[in-house]
């Protein structure tokens, strides 16, 4: 899982990225805060992802905050044996606003399948070396 645990990596399957900044010297300590840069189709978007708890290689729980959307994203794995871990991840989103608390209502599959996406991508880096496509 040390994949998972270098911010090196995650332009290889983090689809969008367009950069990473570091906001404070605690990098991958809990407390640590980060600041992603993604390029969605035609928005920018900026996330700040804060470390909840690292507690490698057993658990790894984070939050992202953007405008209007709050992500509890939480991680567990678990291991089947020395080449095979099984990831659990929990994903609890919180909008604010109108116009997000009405996306998040009318579609809430929208988010579900980007998380998916995002553990796909993660997967076939990790066990493929395959690196997801830019958009």
């Amino acid at each position: 899982m040390r994949e998972l645990d270098n911010p090196e990596n995650m332009k290889f399957w983090q689809k969008g990225l367009k950069s990473y900044k570091l906001l404070n010297v605690t990098s991958g300590e809990k407390g640590a805060q980060m600041e992603l840069e993604y390029q969605m189709g035609k928005k920018n978007m900026v996330l700040i992802e804060t470390i909840t708890e690292n507690k490698f290689p057993a658990e790894f729980h984070t939050d992202y905050d953007t405008k209007g959307v709050h992500n509890i994203q939480k991680n567990v794995f678990h291991e089947i044996n020395d080449d095979t871990s099984l990831w659990e991840s929990n994903c609890e989103f919180h909008f604010s606003g109108f116009g997000m608390e009405l996306m998040g209502f009318l579609m809430p599959f929208a988010f579900k399948k980007q998380s998916k996406k995002c553990l796909v991508d993660f997967k076939n880096f990790a066990e493929k070396g395959i690196f997801a496509k830019k958009n």
